[in-house]
């Protein structure tokens, strides 16, 4: 619904423009007339043309180096009258290319119009939307994440019901979560780089639908094999905000307000019956998805720029205007093809996505081995029921709150790190600046997982277990912010592909780390537990600092980050 009223303003606009820029082209237009009696008119007419082009703004001319230029051999297109050329080289935001002529062509315009925005400080770009409008796009898409995340691991909290009724193992019934988690994770492959062919919006409304059906299937499960194919499958079409969130977050916001819009995104990252669980997270969902198709707007911007061009080219009839991902004239398939074998390229191509992946996939393997020892800690420790050990999770969310308080330190840091920048002749902030997150809060993992595996008995206070709970979840949330701010700045256009890369490595181990969290803390206990997860995240505490140093010298080297 809101792409649709989105996709109506933007004709309304574009009309708006193509008025107010028409007398200059009639003009143009009148101008070549009059030369056309000299034998050289053809030439004159291409110099005016050529010179009209060059009066504007720097900005708004040829200027993408990944556009494709005249030596690519893209296919012509004939222009249908002389005002519609004039036209294509007065409208603000046009740039004008020559493209080579096909054989037999003769002496026939090949000119492509291609449309951008007006300038810096147009309308129809998203990050000139006001506030109100880019803030509430940003908790739609924080919606999601919470609510796929809350479905990744709620069945936990009805394992037992949920085991007994099919006449399985706890074990066994946990395979749903990891389910779950590794169709995270292939899901992931897929949604981002959609989301970079198609745009935002399409994806998250359909894979949203598709999960939602599935938690549903989940819930109506008649027997163990199919509750675990159903979960499976709620991953896979679930995965969507993890891959597609930081797309649209870059997309709404420029680098020093991502300082504190993306937190918001991460921030948001004892039933009757255990198919309540899976009936709780479909009707949360389905308020999710109504808010998505209601309010949520496009935000990718070569989808956008295709909007303006089919409007110009229904008000002008002429087919030369062409949006960026347009102009190659190639297929639907044959740009989902490279947008779905790019995440593969990236992942083992390039070291600093090998690395945060390997960073992350250990990290949330300490996450989820942590969570699965509630239980344990606190039911079995402490005594405390299903529904207060479900409750023992808030610790984990002040955590979270206390991570955040962070923001306005960093973004007082971001603007000091962005004049100096600008002040040497840069113009943004070096993506080694979104690692102050992790940096400050990585070394709360280890000290948190020590303080809870040695204070954990029944002799001292449940409050020292849940005042380590809070360290723990500060430094998470530090980290992944870290990450994700890290690959979203390093790689640009390709956030999306790179996220998926690093999705699914994690959540596939994460998947399978759940199978194996109950047995370790069955046959270890929870002291030694928590001490080799605590030892584990150690080794990883240098981690953001070695990228703090070195990450310039490896994007130098690399053929896709931002150098």
């Amino acid at each position: 619904m809101q792409s649709i009223l989105q996709y109506r303003r933007f004709g309304r606009h574009v009309q708006k423009q193509y008025e107010r820029d028409q007398g200059k082209a009639q003009a143009l237009h009148v101008k070549d007339d009059g030369a056309e009696s000299s034998s050289s008119s053809s030439a004159s007419n291409d110099r005016d043309i050529e010179k009209s082009a060059s009066d504007k703004p720097t900005h708004l001319r040829n200027a993408e180096e990944d556009v494709p230029t005249a030596s690519e051999q893209l296919p012509p297109l004939t222009p249908k009258v002389t005002t519609g050329t004039a036209l294509g080289t007065t409208l603000t935001g046009i740039s004008v290319r020559d493209r080579t002529k096909s054989k037999g062509e003769g002496d026939s315009d090949t000119r492509v119009f291609v449309v951008g925005y007006e300038g810096p400080d147009d309308v129809l770009n998203p990050h000139n939307w006001s506030k109100v409008t880019r803030i509430g796009a940003t908790v739609n898409i924080a919606f999601i994440g919470w609510i796929v995340g809350f479905a990744s691991s709620v069945d936990s909290a009805a394992l037992k019901q949920a085991s007994a009724e099919f006449g399985v193992s706890e074990v066994t019934e946990s395979l749903a979560t990891g389910l779950f988690l590794i169709g995270f994770g292939v899901g992931a492959l897929f949604a981002g780089p959609v989301s970079e062919t198609v745009g935002r919006n399409p994806v998250y409304i359909a894979t949203l639908t598709l999960y939602m059906i599935f938690i549903m299937a989940s819930g109506l499960a008649p027997n163990i094999g199919s509750q675990f194919v159903f979960r499976f499958i709620a991953g896979l079409f679930g995965a969507t905000p993890l891959t597609c969130a930081g797309g649209s977050i870059s997309d709404l916001w420029d680098p020093l307000e991502r300082v504190y819009a993306f937190p918001v995104f991460a921030n948001a990252a004892g039933l009757v019956s255990w198919r309540w669980t899976e009936w709780v997270t479909l009707i949360i969902s389905g308020l999710v998805l109504a808010l998505v198709i209601l309010f949520q707007p496009e935000t990718y911007a070569p989808v956008l720029l295709a909007w303006k061009s089919k409007k110009l080219r229904e008000l002008t009839g002429d087919e030369r205007f062409k949006a960026e991902i347009e102009i190659r004239d190639e297929s639907f398939a044959t740009r989902l093809g490279h947008s779905l074998y790019r995440p593969f390229v990236l992942t083992f191509t390039e070291p600093i996505i090998v690395s945060i992946a390997l960073y992350l996939t250990v990290i949330y393997i300490i996450l989820f081995t942590f969570l699965n020892g509630y239980t344990f800690i606190f039911t079995e420790t402490y005594g405390f029921s299903e529904g207060i050990t479900g409750l023992s999770f808030i610790g984990i969310g002040i955590g979270l709150c206390l991570a955040s308080c962070l923001v306005p330190v960093m973004y007082i840091w971001a603007k000091r790190a962005l004049a100096k920048a600008e002040a040497q002749g840069g113009s943004r902030l070096p993506p080694e600046f979104r690692l102050w997150f992790a940096m400050l809060g990585a070394p709360a993992i280890p000290i948190s997982l020590l303080w809870m595996g040695w204070t954990t008995y029944p002799s001292i206070s449940y409050w020292s277990p849940l005042a380590a709970s809070v360290l723990f979840g500060y430094g998470i949330l530090c980290v992944f912010i870290s990450s994700y701010q890290y690959l979203i700045d390093g790689y640009e256009k390709y956030a999306a592909s790179a996220l998926a890369s690093v999705t699914l490595i994690r959540y596939v181990a994460a998947g399978g780390m759940v199978e194996v969290a109950i047995p370790f803390y069955k046959n270890l206990g929870v002291h030694w537990t928590l001490t080799i997860l605590a030892c584990l995240s150690a080794l990883l505490v240098p981690v953001p600092y070695l990228f703090y140093l070195y990450g310039p010298k490896i994007r130098k080297r690399s053929k896709h980050a931002v150098a």
